[in-house]
Parts: C-alpha cells; sequence; structure tokens
C-alpha cells in the first residue's frame, strides 16, 4: 500500500477521500475492456498498461486502503439493449458495497426514459454517460427525456464527452452545449477536465452553475505527453475551486493510484483548493456529508 496517500489526505486535516471516477463492472465487461486498454485500441491511441488488474475484492480492499471513503462503479454501454442490465447489476453491486455510490446509465434508445427512471426510483446518485465509446450524440431526440428526467431528480451525470484521448464521432464542447441549451440545470460533471478541450469546458463551467470537471487522469506525465492543460487556464481553475472533483479512473490507469493525488498538489492554489477538490465539494454535490460522517464515526 502506498502510504503517501493516506499521507496528503491526513495533512491536510481531511477524513479521507471522495473519487467520483471509479470503474467497477460485471467481470466479463471489465475483461473486455482490458483487452482493448491491451490491444491499444483506436479510442485509445497508444499502448496503456492497466496498473490495478485484479481480482474485484483486492480492488475495493486497494481503494479502502487508500483512504477513498466513497467512489463511483461508472459503467457505460457501447451498444443498445445494454444500458438496463448494466443498471441492475450496479445497483446489486452497491446494495453490497456500501461505500459505492449507486451508479446507472443510459444510451439513446427507444426504452431509456422508462429505465433511467427506474434507476432513479431505485436509488441512483450517479449516472455516467460516455460520448466517445457510445458514438452518439448527447442531444440526441431519443434522450430528451432522460435528460429532462435526470435534471428534475436533480442526480448528477459524469460524462465523459472532451475529444480526449482521441476524437469520436459526437465528442467535444459543442454538443454538450447543445444538451444545456435545453435542460440548463443538469449537474453535469465533466469527465477529465474536458480534455483536450480544456478551455471551452471552462467556458461552460463558467456560464451553468450545474456544470462541474473532474480531474481523471490531468496534469499525469502520461497525459502532459499528448494532451498538455494550457498553463494561462491555471488560474481559473484556482476560481473554480468549488466546482472541481476529484477522480482517477482506477484502476484503469497505466500509473500508480498516487500519482493522480501528487500532481495536483503542484497545481493546486492552496491547500484549501485541495480539500474542496479531494472531498468536500464530492460530498456536497452527491449529499454525503452526514453519510460520511456517521461512517467515519462508526470506524
Amino acid at each position: 500500500m502506498d502510504e503517501s496517500v493516506r499521507d496528503l489526505w491526513q495533512s491536510l486535516g481531511l477524513p479521507g477521500l471522495i473519487d467520483v471516477h471509479t470503474h467497477f463492472m460485471p467481470k466479463n465487461v471489465m475483461d473486455k475492456v482490458w483487452k482493448y486498454f491491451d490491444s491499444a485500441g483506436p479510442l485509445t491511441g497508444r499502448t496503456w498498461p492497466i496498473t490495478y488488474r485484479t481480482e474485484e475484492q483486492h480492488r475495493l480492499e486497494l481503494l479502502r486502503g487508500f483512504g477513498v471513503l466513497a467512489f463511483t462503479s461508472l459503467v457505460y454501454p457501447h451498444k443498445p439493449d445494454m444500458a438496463a442490465w448494466l443498471n441492475q447489476w450496479a445497483a446489486q453491486f452497491a446494495t453490497q458495497t456500501p461505500d459505492c455510490l449507486s451508479t446507472a446509465t443510459f444510451f439513446p434508445e427507444p426504452g431509456a426514459p422508462t429505465y433511467v427512471a427506474d434507476a432513479i426510483a431505485g436509488g441512483a446518485q450517479v449516472f455516467k454517460a460516455h460520448v466517445q465509446v457510445g458514438a452518439y450524440h448527447p442531444a440526441d431526440p431519443l434522450l430528451d427525456d432522460v435528460w429532462g428526467t435526470i435534471d428534475d431528480a436533480g442526480v448528477p451525470v459524469i460524462i465523459h464527452c472532451g475529444s480526449g484521448p482521441t476524437p469520436g464521432v459526437h465528442t467535444g464542447p459543442s454538443q454538450v452545449r447543445t444538451v444545456l441549451d435545453r435542460h440548463p440545470g443538469l449537474k453535469l460533471i465533466i469527465a477529465h477536465l474536458g480534455m483536450p478541450e480544456y478551455s471551452e469546458f471552462l467556458d461552460l463551467c463558467e456560464e451553468f452553475d450545474g456544470v462541474h470537471l473532474d480531474t481523471t487522469m490531468a496534469f499525469t506525465p502520461f497525459i502532459e505527453e499528448t494532451m498538455p492543460f494550457p498553463p494561462a487556464e491555471l488560474p481559473r481553475l484556482a476560481e473554480l475551486g468549488d466546482r472541481i472533483l476529484f477522480g482517477s479512473d482506477f484502476p484503469n490507469i497505466p500509473y500508480r493510484y498516487a500519482e493522480s493525488l501528487n500532481v495536483l498538489t503542484k497545481v493546486a492554489a492552496d491547500d484549501d483548493w485541495l480539500r474542496k477538490v479531494l472531498y468536500h465539494n464530492a460530498a456536497r454535490v452527491f449529499d454525503l456529508e452526514d453519510q460520511l460522517t456517521e461512517a467515519t464515526n462508526r470506524g
């Protein structure tokens, strides 16, 4: 176990970390995802070794050992007739794993409004949308009722819509802006700081009160090689400290977990910014403060 992770959040006076961007999936799905990374497929565009390729229980133990108090099981479909059963799996996983936020997903298909409403009724705390992998327009008419239902319920959506690591058919800020123009109250968490369109997604964050950004993989040497964050935008990132949430992409990262955190200490405006990003912002967005306080007291 890398003690530097615990040393960091303890030095900030935090009770632990909240990681909003982690992946737990049915084994057959995760195996296919890892195989895709192994093949350096066109959506990754480069060699991508999986650092935490271990069985599920060990991965849970690793996160908890790092001091992660809450995390997600971000599932996502790449074709129709897949999202509903992924939602069933994720709901069951959350029931068995109390520190995992109950996660759901969707795809542009006729049944989407129904299974999204069912997921919300069942207690879904976060949705995942992957525009790059799903190769769909986020403003597809088949999703209009989905966005409306999620907006009304106030459930956050973590959306991979930036054009990194490689562009998708419908990635980019303009497509997401169309959704936000229709549903300006949506709580959207833009994955990976929107890389590589960092500036444009910062614009959206400033324009729409419900838009947040997660730090997943940003600033790491692996990403800076090809999609560096523009230094001139660091002051804006500091000013938006209430809208930035920590994410790691665990277990599908080609480096140690600690690196996801160490790079943030180098760009942080100050320790208060780090406290917000690593814990307080996510606790607020997902309404976890009371739940985590009780869990910490029990522990």
